[in-house]
């Protein structure tokens, strides 16, 4: 898969490497010659380019990338870019990088954000899943938005201990995706029992997510 990245910070070198080691074919850009630190990345292609500028990403020949990756440290320039990839080149995957949660809100479909990774979001969702028990706690959000990937930490006497999957009806737009017990993941089979202590993983919309707690923690 061909990945082109905007802004070859630290950030978007680390993503590069990990992108390589996986096999993908990894074109890091920033305008910044101070940035094109190439021996850090050897086997990634650079161009030294404005990723908010049409005959930039011309060069770039972003309309054969299937990913776009906007990581800079500028929420406005990740905005951009995002639009031109998605808008003016068709690029079917577009992730940015949110750097102040205060302008989280913008990053969706209509700036053609797909996936939108705000770093201090995902810490406290972290935080909050590591101390949250009972509580249904949203992990990262998917695809446009319109679902998110959330987890619920069975407490002792939670209303699904001892009941099977099949004897628990989820609310429409929820799917359990894994069980995780004692450090294993377990795909659920309609009689797999659920414990205290299970971490269970659900793709669920926002209004699902409501739902959830009372589906298997309490009523």
């Amino acid at each position: 898969m061909k990945i082109a990245i905007i802004g070859a910070g630290n950030v978007g070198r680390a993503i590069a490497r990990e992108l390589l080691g996986n096999s993908h074919h990894v074109l890091l850009i920033d305008r910044d010659p101070k940035a094109l630190k190439m021996e850090s990345v050897p086997n990634a292609e650079w161009l030294m380019a404005d990723g908010c500028e049409i005959s930039s990403l011309d060069n770039a020949k972003l309309d054969s990338c299937q990913v776009l990756i906007a990581a800079t440290g500028d929420d406005k320039v990740n905005l951009v870019a995002s639009l031109l990839a998605k808008t003016e080149y068709g690029v079917p995957r577009v992730v940015a990088r949110v750097n102040h949660p205060k302008n989280e809100w913008l990053f969706d479909q209509s700036w053609g954000v797909d996936v939108a990774v705000s770093t201090p979001r995902i810490i406290a969702a972290i935080v909050e899943e590591a101390v949250s028990v009972g509580d249904v706690v949203r992990l990262f959000s998917l695809r446009k938005g319109e679902a998110s990937l959330v987890e619920v930490t069975l407490p002792d006497g939670a209303k699904a201990c001892g009941r099977t999957v099949e004897e628990i009806t989820l609310p429409d737009d929820a799917t359990l995706a894994a069980i995780v017990r004692d450090g294993h993941v377990i795909t659920p089979a309609p009689h797999d029992v659920f414990s205290a202590g299970d971490e269970l993983l659900f793709i669920a919309t926002a209004v699902a997510e409501e739902q959830l707690k009372k589906c298997f923690v309490t009523d």
